[in-house]
């Protein structure tokens, strides 16, 4: 191979290893928080893995939610044609942009930081994202994964670190002991599966689970006459009394048992199964026969 081949090739030393992430951190002052779920990856095979595993092309434009101190981001900054950070730390998100323009000169025209909570983010500078793949905080990884797929409807592919039991709810089908409502609202938006498991040694601070990566692929919601609003409000009711039938669980929502049993019969639904046996399309049947 010449080395005409390799000019663009960035170079390995640009990712961060253990001692490169403690001295960033020792650097701005920053420790680690429970509070905020931060645990920052130490092992540059990992966020290797991570990318190799999201199928990051140069076509893409990714968003990272909570890139910490910058593993990942820089990882994915040498695959992506566009990466787009969201940090909530004040601190974080100020040096982030100095370590992608040190370490990664060549690729810094390609990335934006976007200094906010997640949740609250709605729109994203430059061009539509493609793909999310993130180290997600554990403290909010649902709610923020459904709210990114909510509101950035171009995002086709799906990468997220989480903890492991979340992960295994996440890509659980109906019927397993997991599934629940994050399993139910992620297959609103996608096909949901475990794409690998991911060891407690790769971060700083070790945390005391372990962790897995979900692949989610978007795919068309079900076709129902029912609003996502709807459908979510009786999965919401379904599982909030997991052990009640369906007669049971959903009286609140339809105003009675009986109208509850009307619904679900209405909807080709066993009023006597439980929540876990339903999939994502009978929730919704369900949802367009609510009584009034």
């Amino acid at each position: 191979m010449s080395s005409q081949d390799t000019t663009d090739e960035p170079a390995p030393a640009a990712l961060l290893g253990p001692a490169d992430v403690r001295e960033l951190a020792a650097a701005l002052g920053v420790r680690p928080t429970k509070q905020r779920g931060q645990n920052f990856v130490i092992d540059p095979n990992t966020v290797r893995r991570i990318v190799r595993v999201a199928a990051v092309t140069d076509q893409d434009t990714v968003v990272e939610i909570g890139p910490g101190l910058g593993s990942l981001t820089l990882a994915l900054l040498q695959t992506a044609g566009h990466v787009t950070a969201v940090e909530i730390d004040e601190v974080l998100a100020a040096a982030l942009p100095a370590t992608v323009a040190a370490r990664l000169p060549d690729r810094a025209g390609r990335f934006s930081l976007v200094h906010r909570d997640a949740l609250r983010v709605t729109e994203l500078p430059g061009p539509a994202p493609t793909a999310l793949v993130a180290n997600l905080p554990y403290n909010v990884a649902v709610p923020v994964l459904l709210h990114m797929l909510e509101n950035f409807p171009t995002i086709r592919r799906t990468l997220v670190m989480v903890q492991s039991e979340v992960a295994d709810r996440l890509a659980a089908p109906p019927g397993s002991r997991v599934y629940g409502v994050p399993s139910v609202k992620a297959a609103w938006y996608a096909e949901a599966k475990r794409a690998g498991a991911i060891g407690r040694t790769v971060f700083w601070p070790a945390p005391n689970v372990d962790s897995g990566l979900v692949s989610l692929v978007r795919r068309d919601p079900p076709g129902t006459t029912a609003s996502r609003r709807e459908v979510f409000a009786v999965v919401d009711a379904a599982f909030a009394q997991r052990r009640k039938t369906l007669r049971s669980a959903l009286a609140g929502w339809a105003g009675s048992p009986a109208a509850a049993e009307a619904a679900c019969t209405a909807a080709g639904v066993d009023p006597r199964a439980r929540g876990e046996a339903l999939t994502v399309e009978e929730f919704a049947a369900v949802a367009e026969h609510r009584p009034g």
